[in-house]
């Protein structure tokens, strides 16, 4: 499922960042010490193809901004995606390179000629972090009393319902689980296999209507147990995340030496993608996920010198736009809407957002943020992802002229000479526009659209806010007219979209959460959604798709901007690196493999 990206994501002080940064500063042992060398394998383990490696060290990563929560099922942005994700196992694992599906936690599964009836059989023998033994309730936990409560939003269920029904999870044995959908669900291996399974006898004691701040971020470290590599140490805020290795991991190399093989990861808090950068260049941190196109040349010049190698992946997925607040509800503390109902009367006309787009100077954009390293972009998936990609969709070129046309046609027109529009009853156009500080790019972003919209006529207020305050507004008060971001993660198969795509999802940003469908395009885009769940035909899925993307890209309710091409940083002392734009954590996804090649 796609989450808001503040990046990527993101102070200690120097003197504490000098004695955690770079991985090298721990001993590099023959084997993991204490509870990893007794903890008993599972039958089978899950064994790691990578190349084995030394066990020992921490890794630094420069972020700048806290996780909002612990909890990969309400979790609904970057920030907490980025430490959750180490935390947490699944039924299968996808290798991200190359996008095979393989076993995890399930060591197998199988598929009856219905193509609706699933059987996983769990690995034996695995083990929480804190030691009590995975078995299938804690799978039927996951689904059935967290996923599927309805007293617990989350952001999950969005993509695990076909035509309004529940998939069911039934027990078969201790080893068994059996998953029946209520139709085809072309890609159910990945995306159902890929969710976070929770420990029942942790959670199970939570009430529904507490669920939301478990695992936040004021638990105790030992009260977040997972079946990831990792498990949290310690956690201060503003400061860093510092995880340790989960000495009960079910993944061994080939070896067959538990993993992972490093003894820490530790997140530090920086004040800006600027900072993150700088701590990379001065040694400080041993990963750059997002290397700006803009700072290529010089991480080039610098990476010649050996102690870092930089990797251009070539374009991303990732897919920076603005939109509007769409909401046409009201706020049932104060029964005020939402939305200024003369603003929303424009936000919700599909001219004006068409007007919007083709006010974008995006060459400009290009040219002077991105040192011309990236693309226009006008829909929900960029050419990066050629499987899926529609290249035949409504395109915006710069011009100012059929901008000033689409708002004349509304009755938007500047009617007393001031230089900016009115719409036909005297207002004013101008709005605020949100995004989250720290971003320097997504900042410069803003104040170009916003020079873009003053040719215009229009007046664009351009406030920025903290990340997860951000988050709030979008989906807690919606106090917000437009807001500028970026999604991440998710899949490259369009299930990864649906929490964004379906009217009823939490992530249907410009108006989340409909309890009908609030225009017909929007109806169309649920029935196309949901068809193209029901067929393995991959012709008629990528049909079904390219037309989701076609009144995407016409109704505009997200108004891409460019896709930029991708780089990442990695020290050279790390090995067993196959990073790969597929992944938002582009040289870390696999990082229970990755380990030091030398102290």
């Amino acid at each position: 499922m796609q989450k808001r990206a503040k990046f990527g994501s993101a102070g200690l002080s120097l003197l504490l960042i000098g004695l955690l940064a770079g991985c090298g500063k721990k001993s590099n042992e023959a084997t993991p010490a204490g509870a990893a060398a007794k903890s008993p394998l599972p039958e089978p383990p899950a064994v790691s193809k990578c190349e084995p490696g030394r066990y020992g060290g921490r890794l630094t990563i420069a972020t700048f901004g806290d996780p909002k929560t612990f909890n990969p099922i309400t979790a609904n942005e970057g920030s907490s995606q980025d430490i959750y994700r180490f935390l947490f196992s699944s039924l299968v694992n996808l290798d991200a390179p190359t996008q095979e599906v393989e076993p995890a936690l399930a060591e197998s599964w199988s598929v009856e000629p219905d193509q609706k009836t699933w059987t996983f059989k769990l690995r034996h023998g695995v083990r929480w972090s804190d030691g009590h033994p995975f078995t299938v309730d804690d799978v039927l936990f996951t689904w059935n009393d967290v996923i599927y409560n309805t007293n617990i939003n989350n952001v999950t269920v969005d993509l695990f319902r076909i035509d309004g029904k529940d998939f069911a999870v039934t027990k078969v044995d201790d080893d068994t689980v059996r998953v029946v959908t209520p139709d085809i669900y072309a890609p159910f291996v990945e995306a159902f296999g890929g969710i976070p399974i929770l420990p029942k006898h942790v959670l199970g004691k939570v009430p529904a209507k507490n669920f939301p701040s478990a695992y936040g971020i004021n638990s105790r470290p030992e009260e977040i147990v997972g079946t990831g590599p990792f498990k949290i140490k310690e956690f201060k805020p503003n400061q860093f995340t510092l995880l340790e290795r989960n000495p009960h991991f079910y993944v061994v190399d080939q070896k067959g030496r538990r993993l992972p093989y490093l003894d820490n990861v530790i997140y530090t808090v920086v004040p800006d993608m600027n900072a993150m950068s700088l701590r990379f260049l001065k040694g400080e941190s041993d990963v750059l996920e997002l290397v700006r196109p803009d700072e290529y040349e010089r991480f080039k010049e610098v990476s010649a010198k050996g102690r870092f190698q930089i990797l251009d992946l070539g374009l991303g997925l990732e897919k920076g736009f603005l939109w509007f607040n769409l909401n046409t509800n009201s706020n049932p503390k104060t029964g005020k809407p939402y939305v200024n109902p003369a603003k929303l009367k424009w936000f919700r006309n599909v001219k004006f957002r068409q007007a919007i787009s083709h006010a974008i100077d995006r060459p400009s954009i290009i040219k002077s943020i991105y040192a011309g390293r990236a693309e226009p972009n006008f829909g929900i998936v960029t050419s990066g992802n050629k499987k899926w990609y529609n290249p035949n969709v409504r395109q915006y070129p710069f011009d100012l002229a059929k901008a000033r046309s689409l708002l004349a046609g509304i009755g938007i027109q500047d009617r007393n000479g001031d230089g900016f529009l009115e719409d036909a009853d005297g207002h004013k156009i101008e709005f605020v526009l949100n995004t989250n500080t720290g971003n320097n790019i997504r900042e410069k972003v803003a104040v170009l659209i916003q020079a873009d919209l003053k040719k215009l006529g229009i007046d664009l207020v351009f406030q920025p806010v903290e990340f997860n305050a951000l988050i709030d507004k979008l989906d807690v008060s919606y106090d917000y007219e437009a807001a500028l971001l970026s999604l991440g993660g998710g899949s490259v198969d369009p299930v990864g979209s649906m929490n964004v795509l379906k009217s009823d999802s939490f992530t249907h940003q410009w108006f989340p959460r409909q309890k009908a469908p609030s225009t017909d395009w929007e109806a169309r885009m649920d029935y196309l959604m949901n068809a193209q769940l029901k067929t393995l035909d991959f012709a008629e899925r990528k049909k079904l798709f390219d037309e989701v993307q076609a009144i995407m890209a016409e109704q505009v309710p997200f108004i891409y901007t460019v896709a930029p091409i991708s780089y990442a940083a990695v020290n050279s002392n790390i090995g067993n690196v196959r990073a790969t734009v597929l992944s938002y954590y582009r040289a870390t996804w696999n990082a229970e493999e990755l380990y030091l090649k030398t102290k």
